[in-house]
């Protein structure tokens, strides 16, 4: 645009089969400072917006003569309006004679611009053209805008349905790019100065940026945020940003969204190259700022809930005997594993024991129904109350019995499952009293494995329980004992898992700890539940 408010340097496309016309036509425009492509047909004016399509340079206004020798100028404004590429471009039809007011009102309904009766005086040319060219600008950053506003929205539902900050992180760079069509690259940096990043999908995968990259992006934002209040937006210089977070290898300067959260413990930073921003301008900074305050308002339960499951975890993990704390059993070893769910569900109550009783070992895998803090605490009274019952009593039938009364007495809408092993080191001689829970295996020296024929109701509910089951250890014989937590899955048959899990045992290499890596590595991936484990054998 020029000092004077005119749109100079738009590329005007001049249809008219009368060679003198367009030279007339295309002279005045040319004196106005346009770019004027001449064309003498309808056909001509397709096929050059064809080739001018896959240069990337269609012209920003037409001039159609209303009468041309293969098509009309009618049909041609339809044809534009027809095609995506060129459906927003503004025509103008003119005409050497006069035109009926029903077919001049057929054209506006097609898409027309204006009209114009030709001979015309220059300067009603120009402005013609610059309110056709001012009108579809306006429309196209309607448009833009409608698009971006779409784009926000999209993405806000997206983030807040993230499970994790690395999902909200990986979300929310999405967001970014599609808002900017840049690469982007958002930071979340936690209490623990924990920065979790994602990416945008359209950076080119080749590299990642380093650890250091990582800690110098995590040091500037905690300088950038401090005392900080509502949105910040900032430019960081590519000596100071590190290289390779929107392309690998390559520094750019940064355009940054800068917020914390609602408690003011937590920097959020979205992230794009500034020369991409730019050329969204003011009102696409707008709507990034808009996104960097939804994504720390998504940020923050999550923050939250990270510091409350760190708690509740170290607490369960307190509730639990440790390896190198489990009771020395002569005769015998014991090696146990406790795997959290993968996934940021609440705790659970699994749990597992080993004690020294006075007719050899006492050995129990159980799990409190529910993923709460409450599961967890109902665990520990089940795990200290057995220990309680079992100074004076090591019969694992009596045992469950007594465990189900004290759920029913003091928990009465709980329920659990336990399997309890009584095991004589000297003989071999083991009593199983299973109550709901997965049978315990047994793996034998020649490579078979089979599951204990043991099985009794749900402790919590006040049925009755079977005598313990019967059978003998052999020298080597490794015996197992876990939670549903390390083969239940989502919409597979429990026998099926079950059986896999007899294979996967049967095939592991000799010894304990060889047994729980192996059924670790092969079922303890992503789980959705808490892992408990107890395996033995006598020495």
């Amino acid at each position: 645009m020029d000092v004077k408010g005119k749109l100079t340097g738009t590329t005007v496309m001049v249809v008219d089969d009368l060679e003198a016309s367009r030279y007339a036509m295309g002279t005045v425009l040319t004196r106005a400072g346009h770019r004027v492509v001449p064309v003498a047909s309808g056909g001509e004016a397709l096929a050059e917006l064809d080739e001018r399509l896959r240069k990337g340079t269609l012209p920003d206004v037409a001039l159609v003569d209303v009468g041309l020798p293969d098509m009309s100028g009618f049909d041609l404004c339809r044809m534009f309006k027809e095609r995506p590429h060129s459906a927003g471009m503004p025509v103008v039809h003119f005409s050497a004679s006069a035109v009926p007011p029903a077919v001049h009102c057929a054209g506006m309904d097609m898409g027309v611009e204006a009209y114009l009766r030709v001979p015309a005086e220059p300067l009603e040319i120009e402005a013609v053209v610059r309110a056709a060219v001012r009108n579809a600008q306006l429309r196209a950053g309607d448009r833009a805008l409608v698009r971006r506003l779409t784009l926000l929205s999209e993405t806000i539902v997206t983030i807040q349905a993230a499970r994790t900050l690395q999902e909200l992180s990986d979300a929310a760079a999405e967001g970014v790019s599609r808002l900017t069509g840049t690469p982007a690259a958002v930071f979340v940096l936690d209490q623990d100065d924990q920065l979790y990043r994602g990416l945008s999908r359209d950076r080119i995968p080749v590299s990642l940026p380093d650890e250091a990259a990582d800690r110098s992006v995590a040091a500037l934002l905690r300088r950038l945020t401090r005392g900080q209040a509502g949105v910040q937006l900032t430019t960081v210089p590519a000596p100071l940003w590190p290289a390779g977070f929107f392309r690998p290898g390559v520094e750019h300067d940064a355009r940054l969204a800068l917020v914390v959260t609602q408690d003011g413990r937590a920097p959020v930073c979205l992230a794009a190259p500034a020369r991409g921003m730019r050329r969204v301008g003011l009102e696409g900074e707008t709507l990034l700022a808009q996104l960097a305050q939804a994504t720390a308002l998504a940020a923050q339960p999550l923050l939250m809930y990270k510091v409350e499951r760190h708690v509740a975890l170290t607490l369960q993990h307190s509730f639990l005997p440790q390896p190198h704390r489990l009771p020395d059993l002569p005769g015998m070893e014991v090696v146990v594993r406790y795997v959290p769910a993968s996934r940021q569900t609440e705790i659970g109550g699994d749990f597992y024991a080993a004690l020294r009783v006075e007719e050899g070992a006492l050995t129990a895998v159980g799990d409190v129904v529910g993923h709460s803090l409450d599961a967890a605490t109902v665990m520990v009274e089940l795990r200290h109350a057995l220990r309680a019952y079992a100074v004076d009593e090591s019969d694992p039938a009596v045992l469950a019995e007594r465990l189900d009364r004290t759920l029913q007495r003091y928990h009465p809408d709980t329920t659990a499952t336990v399997c309890l092993a009584l095991i004589d080191p000297e003989t071999g001689r083991t009593r199983i009293a299973n109550a709901g829970h997965i049978p315990p295996l047994i793996v034998r020296d020649t490579g078979s494995a089979d599951y204990v024929k043991a099985s009794g109701p749900l402790l919590g509910i006040g049925l009755p329980h079977p005598p313990a089951t019967e059978l003998f250890l052999e020298p080597g014989d490794r015996l197992l004992m876990v939670t549903d937590g390390l083969i239940e899955t989502r919409g597979t048959d429990l026998s099926a898992s079950l059986e896999h899990l007899r294979a996967a045992a049967s095939g592991a290499l000799p010894g304990l700890d060889a047994l729980c890596d192996t059924l670790l590595d092969t079922f303890g991936h992503d789980r959705e539940d808490d892992i408990a484990m107890l395996a033995l054998r006598l020495g």
